[in-house]
């Protein structure tokens, strides 16, 4: 069958964000302050932290060797070291040949993706698993870094690309150490300490704070002497403040990507474990941040092992998921219902859903906040069926996967509810989500053999007048979802210019390899997962299509299949699409 063409047809392309249009909104003027303090502190860091000799400023006390080897839970690929010291490197899908002497540093990165992992040092913990070979090859190309980077500079001493090169660093530098030489020991505590330090200075951003200063309390256990015990102490002082902003009470982070709390969770476990290694007690306010997060990512993790991808957080390897969750000796099992980060999560037997029912994050906090309320992941048995694109920060290039279109929901016209910043205003603020002010209503229900849950948003009323409900229906008896997207007029949004009709497409992306076949009837979707067991998808929608899609994982992109449902739907009455899942075999019409 012939496939129509369809937004993210072709990965290969990054696509550009397409213009949301929208009502000028009170909300857009919350930037100007943001901007104007941006623009004041901005050129004055860089003006300061440029200065010939302001690494001098990062040097005491004085680093006296290592006293503890702090330990990352998460899972690394042995391959990855075994090529390295084969003379190739590879970072986010691409390769480099890379042959001692050489190293990479004064080489141009074949990806941003890749040029970012290089400089975070994602390539160290595999490099060390290679044993003493793997950590004299560490050693080499960590001075080699050094002695290009030494000196401050905008791209690789950025807080971000800083934080996880100090945290793969601590967790590294003692086995290092180990292999080298007196002169080389001392150097290689000195670069440490002073990274770490420079975590520690302005101007950290709000929403990178947590992990930052988790990074330099960690490099504070694995320093000793004064400059260990120093740093820790500063960085554990900062981190209490910065955790209560960072982690809710109900075990979401604040950004609501449910990648970037497990990531999170992952560090505080490494610092926790840390400062038992130091005979430290840890302070109270990581105790509480680990188990609020344990809790948030036991709803979050889905049948497949993998995490709900939502918000700017991929579904990642089950093994690092499993990482994460290893310490929760007594799991309870996921929260059912309204759960958190306002995420639904509803199941039957063979069925499990999980939605969207909460508006992006806004502010600082919405750097990888997608504008994509209402969207869904469907898991049938542990074949994931239906998911969203999967976009993350990996995948910088590609913003218009931030938009509505690239989630799992119901879109109007042919633009977005809210966009990311591009241009100026992204490089003095970050990609952070625009646009006018979501509310959302979401209700769940709960009855013998069955479970409603319903979740309705206004993000559409600035420029259609018109609310959309999705209402969703399981029936625990027969593994069946049956669900209505209900799109009705909302009061305080006439407008005499507004046009009377708009188009509608209600997306369903599928994970790839998912097989799609379109019946004879034009309206019934036969859907196999990686298991084989089959899933009946039907609609009354007067177009039912399946286009092409892409999805993201780990940066990269794949090519995947999405269902669409089409029509119009009039701005001054109410339109109703109707469609539902079940297991192949099952009997019954839509409805």
């Amino acid at each position: 069958m012939k496939l129509p063409s369809a937004p993210f047809a072709d990965p290969s392309r990054p696509a550009a964000p397409a213009p949301v249009k929208r009502a000028p909104s009170p909300g857009g003027w919350s930037l100007a302050p943001a901007i104007a303090g941006r623009l004041l502190t901005r050129q004055s860091f860089i003006e300061l932290y440029g200065l010939p000799g302001y690494h001098q400023t990062l040097k005491w006390p004085r680093a006296e060797g290592f006293a503890a080897t702090p330990r990352d839970f998460r899972p690394s690929d042995a391959e990855i070291g075994r090529a390295l010291l084969g003379g190739r490197m590879m970072l986010s899908g691409v390769s480099m040949d890379l042959r001692s002497p050489e190293d990479p540093w004064n080489r141009p990165s074949p990806s941003r993706s890749f040029a970012v992992a290089l400089h975070e040092f994602a390539w160290l913990p595999s490099l060390m698993l290679a044993g003493e070979k793997g950590a004299r090859e560490a050693l080499r190309l960590t001075l080699g870094w050094h002695a290009v980077f030494s000196h401050w500079s905008p791209f690789s001493w950025q807080p971000d690309i800083l934080a996880r090169r100090v945290f793969n660093l601590a967790c590294a530098a003692r086995r290092m150490a180990a292999v080298a030489n007196e002169a080389d020991r001392a150097l290689l505590a000195d670069i440490l300490a002073r990274q770490a330090r420079q975590l520690l200075r302005p101007p950290g951003g709000l929403a990178e704070n947590a992990a930052q200063r988790t990074a330099a309390a960690v490099a504070g256990c694995a320093l000793g002497g004064k400059a260990g015990a120093s740093l820790r102490r500063r960085a554990l002082n900062k981190l209490a403040s910065a955790l209560k902003h960072t982690v809710r009470e109900d075990g979401a982070h604040a950004s609501r990507s449910p990648q970037a709390g497990l990531e999170l969770l992952l560090d505080l476990l490494t610092l926790d474990d840390v400062l038992l290694q130091l005979a430290e007690t840890p302070p109270p306010e990581l105790a509480l941040a680990i188990g609020r997060l344990t809790m948030g990512l036991r709803t979050l993790t889905l049948p497949d092992g993998r995490l709900a991808a939502f918000q700017g957080g991929g579904a990642l390897d089950p093994a690092l998921v499993a990482a994460a969750r290893a310490h929760d000796e007594d799991d309870p099992g996921p929260v059912e219902g309204m759960g958190p980060g306002g995420y639904a999560r509803v199941h039957t037997p063979l069925l499990t859903l999980i939605a969207d029912a909460a508006p992006p994050a806004t502010g600082p906090w919405s750097g990888t906040a997608c504008a994509q309320t209402g969207a869904m992941e469907i898991i049938c048995g542990r074949d994931r069926i239906v998911t969203n694109c999967g976009w993350t920060p990996r995948a910088h290039e590609r913003q218009a996967m931030r938009l509505t279109p690239a989630g799992s929901t119901l879109c109007l016209g042919d633009g977005a509810m809210a966009q990311p910043l591009t241009g100026w205003k992204a490089d003095l603020l970050g990609t952070r989500l625009v646009g006018p002010t979501i509310h959302v209503d979401a209700q769940h229900r709960a009855a013998e053999g069955a479970v409603w849950l319903e979740i309705e948003h206004d993000g559409w009323a600035p420029r259609f007048g018109l609310k959309h409900q999705r209402r969703l229906y399981l029936d625990q008896r027969l593994d069946e979802l049956r669900a209505e997207e209900r799109l009705y007029p909302c009061d305080g949004h006439k407008d005499a210019a507004r046009p009377l009709a708009a188009p509608y497409a209600v997306r369903f992306h599928l994970e790839p390899g998912v097989q799609a076949s379109l019946a004879r009837d034009k309206r019934s979707i036969l859907l196999r997962g990686a298991s084989g067991r089959g899933w009946w998808f039907r609609s009354d929608a007067p177009d039912v299509d399946i286009e092409p899609s892409v999805h993201v994982a780990d940066g990269l992109t794949r090519r995947s299949l999405q269902l669409v449902l089409r029509g119009s739907a009039r701005t001054d009455a109410e339109t109703r699409i109707r469609w539902k899942m079940s297991p192949a075999g099952a009997s019954g019409e839509t409805g």
